[in-house]
């Protein structure tokens, strides 16, 4: 059994060091996309590693399972990993692992449940307070919603039909390129599909409160995924318009005062764009991605050594 101990032991090892060093790092502040890629690699290695402990544990009490899963293996692949000897204890291993994956996909799908009924009660809430006009058709492919409001605000619903909402008291503040850099942050948001990432966070970190790396990787998302944006905005429309559309936006709502809200980040995102630090070149870039790349690769080398050794 001693494959599926060290895959337990390499995803606990990146669960417990990954969250440290990624929060205190400096380099994610300057590098949003990348530290998404990273998060998502060592979070991927983690769920991988338990996985394929789940897998070995079971194919090593069910014999059903290991002639599925060692069908076009030879004899001595599946010798090489000595299933028979691992004892009574992998199928109670192997049992609690499938629970989690099951209590894993629950929570999955629970997440999309309220994700699309909060889009439900916002969609209504939208026809509520911006109702047609008498004889006014309703275009399928309507993508920008004006809504009356006095507090400026702008967001980017999902769904099957997406839409931007803008309110009138955001058009009345931003001026010209500072309205065009907030619809390219939402835009930017839509393209790369960051609503599936906050989804699949949220759901990992609920499941299981008590693990660190997923509350980490909740909480990283919802802000990298912001930086993420302000970057796209700010490449088409400058730093200083991104900035100030931020500030107008989020004038009213007491994060730039003496006393901001705990955990406010616009001050934070504002003073980021003002104060840009420097990027890491194409080749640090490159090769950090190849590194992080090679995070939920370690697992599959674990897993399958023990038959690649025996074939060679």
């Amino acid at each position: 059994m001693t494959v599926p101990l060290v895959l337990l032991l390499l995803g606990a090892v990146a669960a417990a060091t990954a969250p440290r060093l990624l929060t205190h790092a400096v380099w994610p502040e300057r590098e949003p996309v990348l530290a998404l890629w990273v998060w998502q690699c060592v979070v991927g290695a983690v769920l991988l590693c338990l996985f394929l402990a789940m897998a070995l544990s079971a194919s090593a009490t069910w014999t059903w399972l290991r002639e599925g899963l060692f069908a076009l293996a030879p004899h001595d692949v599946v010798d090489a990993y000595e299933l028979p000897g691992y004892g009574p204890w992998a199928g109670y291993l192997a049992a609690l692992l499938a629970c989690g994956g099951a209590w894993t996909a629950a929570m999955l799908a629970r997440e999309v449940r309220r994700a699309r009924a909060r889009q439900r009660t916002r969609r209504a809430e939208l026809r509520a307070r911006s109702p047609r006009l008498p004889g006014e058709a309703a275009a399928s492919d309507e993508r920008l919603v004006v809504l009356e409001s006095d507090r400026p605000d702008a967001w980017w619903l999902t769904g099957p039909r997406p839409q931007l909402v803008i309110t009138t008291a955001a058009l009345r503040r931003l001026k010209g390129r500072q309205l065009d850099s907030v619809l390219a942050h939402e835009q930017g948001h839509a393209r790369a599909r960051h609503d599936v990432l906050l989804h699949c966070a949220g759901a990992l970190a609920s499941g299981f409160p008590q693990v660190p790396v997923f509350a980490a990787f909740r909480d990283q998302v919802h802000r990298l995924v912001e930086l993420a944006a302000d970057d796209i905005a700010s490449r088409r429309f400058g730093r200083l318009t991104t900035a100030l559309a931020l500030v107008e936006l989020n004038e009213d709502r007491g994060v730039f005062g003496p006393c901001p809200a705990p955990g406010a980040q616009v001050p934070v995102r504002v003073n980021r764009l003002l104060d840009p630090a420097p990027r890491l070149t194409r080749l640090g870039r490159a090769r950090a991605s190849a590194c992080a790349l090679l995070i939920p690769v370690v697992p599959l080398l674990v897993a399958f050594g023990p038959g690649i050794g025996a074939l060679t």
